[in-house]
C-alpha cells in the first residue's frame, strides 16, 4: 500500500464498485471500516488476486473488519440513472447500511458521490487504501456470485464465465437467444439486439 494519510481520530471507510462494465445485472459496491486491531495480511485490488483468493480475503473482511455493508444498483435504475449516476447512488447506499457510521470516506477512482460525512476520491485506490481494497473485494466476490447464480438459470449465456462483461462469446449468446429481464437495456449492445428481436424480452 501506498502512503495515505489517514484522519486522525475518526473511523475510515473505505468504498469501491465493481460491474460498471457488464451488459447484465447490477452495479455492486461495498463500504468496509478495518478493524486496527484485527489486520488482515494480503488486500490488494479485487482483480490482481485469485478467485481462490478473493474468496478467502472476503471471509477474513466479513469475520474481522469493524463494519461492512453491500450497496447495488439494480439494471432498471442503471438505464434510468445512466451507469455513473448509478455508481454513485449504489455506493452511497453501501455507506448509509453500515452498522457503524464512519467519519470519514475514501472512494476509489476520481469522484465522491453526495454522502453526509467527508471524503476523499483516490485514484487506483484498491492498490493504495487497505479499506478500499477491501471493499473491493467483497463487491467483486458479490457480484460474481450473482453472475453464477444467473449462470445456472442460463447455462447458454456463459455468466459463470464472462461475468456479463461484453466478450465475443457473450455477444454471441446475447444474438442466439435473445435479451433477459436482467439486462441492461440502455448498453447500446443490448438496445441493439433488443430492437433486432422487436422489443421482445425473453421470459
Amino acid at each position: 500500500m501506498l502512503e495515505i494519510v489517514y484522519p486522525q481520530g475518526v473511523l475510515v471507510a473505505g468504498v469501491d464498485e465493481v460491474g460498471r462494465g457488464p451488459l447484465v445485472g447490477d452495479v455492486v459496491t461495498a463500504a468496509v471500516i478495518l478493524d486496527p486491531a484485527r489486520p488482515i495480511p494480503g488486500l490488494n485490488d479485487s482483480k490482481v488476486l485469485s478467485d481462490k483468493k478473493r474468496q478467502l480475503l472476503s471471509t477474513l473482511i466479513r469475520e474481522h473488519a469493524l463494519a461492512w455493508a453491500i450497496g447495488r444498483c439494480s439494471p432498471s435504475e442503471i438505464d434510468e440513472l445512466n451507469i455513473l449516476q448509478a455508481t454513485m447512488l449504489a455506493m452511497s447506499r453501501a455507506v448509509a447500511a453500515l452498522s457503524v457510521q464512519p467519519g470519514f470516506v475514501f472512494i476509489d477512482g476520481n469522484r465522491c458521490p453526495v454522502l453526509p460525512m467527508p471524503s476523499e476520491a483516490v485514484v487506483k485506490g484498491d492498490s493504495r487504501v487497505a479499506e478500499i481494497s477491501a471493499a473491493s473485494i467483497l463487491a467483486k466476490v458479490a457480484r460474481d456470485q450473482e453472475m453464477i447464480e444467473l449462470d445456472a438459470r442460463y447455462p447458454e449465456y456463459g455468466f459463470a464465465q464472462h461475468k456479463g462483461y461484453p466478450t465475443k462469446a457473450h455477444f454471441a449468446a446475447l444474438a442466439a437467444h435473445g435479451v433477459l429481464p436482467e439486462y441492461r437495456r440502455s448498453f447500446k449492445p443490448v438496445a441493439t439486439q433488443l430492437a433486432l428481436n422487436g422489443g421482445v424480452l425473453r421470459s
